[in-house]
């Protein structure tokens, strides 16, 4: 048994490791693809702001792992972010277009008229290609990269003051505004550092791919008979990037598919619901009347809860994890120390589970459906 539980055991250098390799496997399949994409109405460049973005905060998370991270893999990551950046700088290199301006060549002055000229040539006070690249978001990176590598703090001087600012955008408040007769909401998140979704009553949120730019962090709070769908902008078979962390508090009578979790998901004070996740840990706390469809890492931990019921994640959510280690079933409830088996859980018996095409083609919306017809299918709601 002591056995088992160290082989799931990991240290945090491992899980770094492990992440790292993953999140530049995915920037780099993003690289390969920058050539498929048209440079017509910018998406070309969304494509490439949003691979520096994912190899910025990978940087920034370098450097914030010093702590227990020795020295020599420092420099590893850091060599492998500067090798990454060259192959954001070549790809974005070939799918330039040509320029078919081009200076006609003249003779060099002479002597001092030389030195002067190069001193007062535009050309000679930037780098070669006739752009600023101390300003550019390539260079940017590149100092963050370095950055990571000595581990020092770049002063308001450096390159990064130069990373452009977007506004600060509520995009929460914009949901709860938006005044048209559509209970459907897809808001971008696409400026956002994370997700916030609060105070929301009979809406269908459904986040888009855009919104993987924010998911650093996600929390939902005080929703009441919801459907919140965040699965495709944190799917990395989709292009998306796993949440870091997810906290869930005060829900009722919701539908919540959270999407891919890489760290842990807190999940408080939720009453008739149902909830989607996949994740590497899973602390519930003050729930009752809930059934989870989990695909878990570790073991699910259960505390000052009732009436929970577990089934596996649906393949539609977690088809990239291995199903021999999705630890669903063996939840810990931390309230109930004796030998039998915790009244406050149970297994959701296959025929009351929600199926496959339900997940897949009803849950995310189809015509002629509206949110309380999605949620009596689910089994959430008065009629269900």
């Amino acid at each position: 048994m002591s056995a088992q539980g160290a082989a799931h055991k990991e240290t945090p250098k491992e899980t770094f490791y492990r992440q790292f390799q993953g999140t530049v496997a995915n920037l780099q399949e993003q690289i390969s693809h920058l050539a498929n994409l048209s440079a017509v109405a910018g998406e070309r460049q969304d494509a490439i702001e949003h691979i520096l973005t994912g190899i910025s905060r990978l940087s920034n998370e370098v450097a914030d792992a010093a702590d227990y991270v020795p020295a020599y893999d420092q420099r590893t990551y850091s060599q492998a972010l500067k090798q990454l950046t060259d192959q954001l700088n070549e790809a974005q290199a070939k799918s330039a277009p040509k320029s078919r301006f081009q200076f006609k060549r003249r003779s060099a002055p002479s002597g001092g008229d030389a030195v002067a000229d190069k001193k007062n040539d535009a050309r000679y006070m930037l780098p070669a290609g006739g752009q600023d690249k101390s300003s550019s978001p390539l260079a940017v990176t590149a100092t963050a990269t370095a950055a990571a590598a000595t581990g020092s703090k770049l002063s308001s001087s450096d390159s990064l003051s130069h990373l452009p600012s977007f506004p600060a955008k509520n995009y929460n408040e914009e949901i709860a505004k938006d005044q048209t007769d559509s209970r459907v909401r897809k808001p971008s998140f696409s400026t956002a550092r994370d997700i916030t979704l609060s105070g929301h009553e009979k809406l269908h949120i459904i986040l888009p791919l855009s919104a993987s730019r924010a998911t650093s962090a996600g929390a939902l709070t005080d929703m009441k008979g919801c459907i919140v769908d965040m699965s495709v902008p944190t799917r990395v078979c989709a292009g998306g990037a796993p949440f870091a962390s997810l906290a869930l508090k005060n829900i009722s009578g919701s539908l919540i598919v959270a999407g891919h979790v890489d760290g842990p998901v807190h999940i408080t004070g939720l009453r008739d619901s149902k909830v989607l996740v996949v994740a590497r840990q899973v602390r519930i706390h003050e729930c009752e009347n809930v059934d989870f469809y989990l695909y878990c890492a570790s073991r699910p931990i259960i505390e000052d809860c009732k009436g929970l019921r577990f089934a596996p994640a649906p393949k539609f959510h977690s088809a990239d994890k291995d199903e021999t280690t999705n630890m669903w079933d063996q939840v810990d409830d931390f309230k109930w120390l004796k030998a039998e088996h915790s009244p406050n859980w149970s297994v959701l018996p296959e025929e009351q589970r929600i199926t496959e095409d339900v997940w897949k083609d009803k849950v995310p919306g189809y015509p002629g459906a509206g949110l309380d017809d999605i949620l009596r299918i689910v089994g959430i709601g008065a009629e269900a």
